[in-house]
């Protein structure tokens, strides 16, 4: 197991930083719940910066091929992670008024995370890959591998087809 990285998210900001690196998947316990095997690496970077109006930020990109569990069938499913954001950094006064108020227009579009001194690199990573994980994920049509598949019923009367017969006509 690999070093977890911690960044004094303010002064990463601040000063425009920047680390890339790739870690297994198996170093994420959260994420290893969800997915079907622990196989495979996520790359990452994240690059601090502060905005026009002094807000400070963090863009996180990452890139990785994990394996889910198909809810409909319990086969493995290949699913790309391919992420890119931008997450502004509050204190925990900032992020309730919020919470009460609501963003301002021009700040809907971007996540806040509470600025952190000590912040844990991957726990951040980790938690932005699960909240963008399907509720209940599941193959394409045609490409699930469950009893019967797509052709279920097929070349098969449809059981309450009898039913049609017996309508009542006036």
């Amino acid at each position: 197991m690999s070093a977890r990285p911690l960044i004094d998210s303010l002064d990463f900001a601040r000063n425009g930083k920047e680390i890339s690196a790739e870690i297994p998947f198996a170093e994420m316990p959260r994420l290893l719940e969800e997915l079907d095997s622990p196989d495979g690496v996520l790359h990452y970077t994240v690059r601090g910066g502060e905005d026009k109006l002094g807000i400070s930020f963090l863009d996180v990109s990452m890139t990785g091929d994990c394996r889910l569990r198909c809810q409909r069938c319990l086969s493995a499913l290949e699913y790309p992670i391919r992420i890119s954001t931008r997450l502004l950094l509050r204190d925990q006064a900032e992020l309730d008024a919020l919470d009460s108020e609501g963003h301002p227009d021009d700040e809907e579009e971007f996540d806040s995370i509470l600025a952190d001194a000590r912040l844990d690199v991957l726990d951040m990573l980790e938690e932005e890959i699960l909240l963008s994980l399907p509720i209940s994920p599941m193959h394409e049509a045609g490409e699930c591998h469950a009893a019967g598949g797509d052709n279920a019923g097929k070349g098969k009367e449809h059981p309450f087809a009898a039913l049609a017969n017996l309508k009542v006509v006036k």
